[in-house]
């Protein structure tokens, strides 16, 4: 029979878990910074030397999957160093894989790898607020939806707390220790940080634009007032700290001169532009379904089809409407420019042209059109994928799962005793706890899981390489966490459940399938009484 496990021994190696983990979560920050500027051989050899500390760590702390990781992203920048410092369109793709896996380490409960069993550790939230108790009722809350938050006293607790370690956020009643003092303190905080801290104010009354505009100056980035709730700050909280890994944009340049088109291809990598390029443009429509860009570079004058009427060929396909398309072309009449854009184009950039007017041309234009698809992908209460596209993803992945061979998981969520909460509570509570358990399942899954709103109280979840138990064990602890959620009523506080139907992908069903079968698992779950996860047969 084995000795069980020293318990300071256990402690030990969560605390240097813990240790690997922050320090992936450091990669994955700069990871997100070099997207938005040009990488240089100083951003490199900083990425560079963050890696080599997650190695260090890892190897040090006996993290394998970590030690995996980092080797791996060392190798792809040796060669991006062996390449005099130029990006190329594999390395990105290759160093962008790795950060998707790097991603999914340590950011679920419940996965199968010793490592990752642990939560993340997080840096705290600062809640400075003039009401200590609802201070420290916010933190409490806030623990429940997986966050480190930390309530302050004063105004020298504050201080002391910056003094020895930075938060993720700070939270700042604009009144806290006195009337304005809050806004000078949350400055003060930030003199001299190279980057600067989110920053979000709060004031229990609505405020006049003096202070609002000294609370822009003071670095805030967000400004609540009245009512402070726990889901609603989560909500900001989640959008001003979040350190997912970025996807590079995808830019697909058409132009019948190679040369042309490699030296705009090396222009863009080298800003970590992932880029493919297209010398005959009757191969445009095959390249767009395989590639999916979020944008378009196209020559104007080409042999066999010009620039404007591939334009018109690719905004036929409604798929590709809202993809932007710039004309990048040595044609100098204005005349001739603004009907090359009236013809479907949205930009006319005109050769020889400065490589940051194309580099930030270029991510300003495909930044857009991602925040507009989100918007038509995305329920506008939760910011969850609508109906639609999670069904679209799911088909997606039920592909990508049977051509790689590993196990997929589809699960259907439904609040339990919803309408008692809309009759009893009125219809904005009953869209409070809704937004509630939108953000609870952001925090608690992995960045990897696709969410959507399937209708009123449903939610749908794939889950790509999961199985069945993996996903019952994962969506219980959620459960019984969400149960525990307080929500503020007349004449007394309630909580609220759900219940939950998980399916496989097997050899016999497709995605559709398995949605009909999650379905019919939560249906069985709501008859045996509810608050409970239900497995497909």
């Amino acid at each position: 029979m084995t000795e069980p496990e020293d318990p300071s021994r256990q402690r030990l190696k969560h605390h240097f878990a813990q240790r690997v983990i922050h320090q992936a979560r450091q990669i994955l920050e700069i990871w997100q910074r070099l997207h938005r500027s040009e990488w240089s051989a100083v951003d490199l050899a900083e990425f560079g030397e963050a890696n080599l500390r997650l190695q260090r760590f890892a190897e040090r702390f006996e993290q394998p999957e970590h030690v995996l990781l980092a080797r791996s992203i060392g190798e792809t920048l040796q060669k991006v160093q062996d390449n005099h410092n130029r990006l190329t369109s594999e390395s990105i793709n290759e160093l962008n894989r790795l950060m998707h896996r790097l991603s999914r380490t340590g950011l679920r409960h419940g996965d199968e790898l010793d490592q990752t069993l642990l939560p993340p550790l997080r840096k705290p939230i600062y809640i400075a607020l003039q009401d200590f108790d609802r201070a420290e009722r916010l933190s409490t809350q806030l623990e429940f939806f997986g966050l480190s938050a930390q309530a302050m006293e004063s105004a020298s607790a504050f201080q002391a707390s910056m003094a020895e370690r930075h938060p993720a956020a700070i939270v700042m009643d604009v009144d806290f220790a006195g009337s304005g003092v809050g806004l000078r303190l949350a400055e003060q905080a930030q003199e001299g940080l190279e980057h600067k801290l989110p920053l979000l104010f709060f004031s229990l009354h609505e405020t006049d634009t003096p202070t609002r505009l000294a609370a822009v100056r003071a670095g805030g980035q967000e400004f609540l007032s009245g009512t402070l709730e726990a889901s609603s700050l989560l909500e900001k909280i989640e959008i001003l700290t979040c350190v997912a890994h970025y996807e590079p944009f995808r830019v697909l340049v058409i132009d019948d001169s190679r040369a042309q088109a490699m030296h705009t291809e090396r222009l863009l990598n080298s800003a970590g532009i992932v880029t493919r390029s297209l010398t005959d443009p009757i191969q445009a429509m095959a390249e767009l379904a395989d590639f999916q860009p979020d944008l378009i570079i196209l020559d104007m004058y080409m042999p066999g089809c010009t620039g404007t009427e591939l334009a018109k060929v690719i905004r036929h396909n409604d798929r590709y409407v809202s993809v932007p398309i710039i004309y990048l072309s040595a044609e100098d009449d204005l005349d001739k420019q603004l009907d090359a854009m009236s013809e479907g184009g949205d930009d006319f950039l005109t050769k020889p042209i400065r490589s940051r007017h194309l580099i930030t041309t270029v991510r300003n234009r495909a930044a857009r059109a991602r925040n507009l698809k989100s918007r038509m992908v995305r329920d506008s209460l939760t910011g969850l994928y609508n109906h639609t596209h999670i069904l679209q993803l799911l088909e997606d992945c039920s592909f990508r799962a049977r051509r790689e061979d590993k196990p997929l998981c589809f699960a259907m969520l439904d609040i339990d005793h919803f309408k008692q909460v809309n009759d009893g509570h009125g219809h904005p509570m009953g869209d409070r706890v809704i937004k509630s358990l939108s953000l609870f399942l952001k925090q608690r899954l992995r960045k990897t899981d696709f969410i959507g709103r399937y209708g009123g109280e449903e939610f749908a979840i794939v889950m790509p390489d999961t199985d069945l138990e993996a996903a019952r064990l994962v969506l219980d602890e959620i459960r019984e966490r969400f149960a525990e959620i307080n929500y503020p009523a007349q004449p007394q506080d309630f909580t609220c459940t759900f219940s939950a139907g998980v399916a496989q992908l097997n050899t016999v069903f497709d995605g559709l399938n398995m949605a009909s079968r999650a379905d019919a698992a939560l249906y069985l779950a709501k008859g045996a009484g509810r608050n409970r996860i239900q497995l497909a047969d």
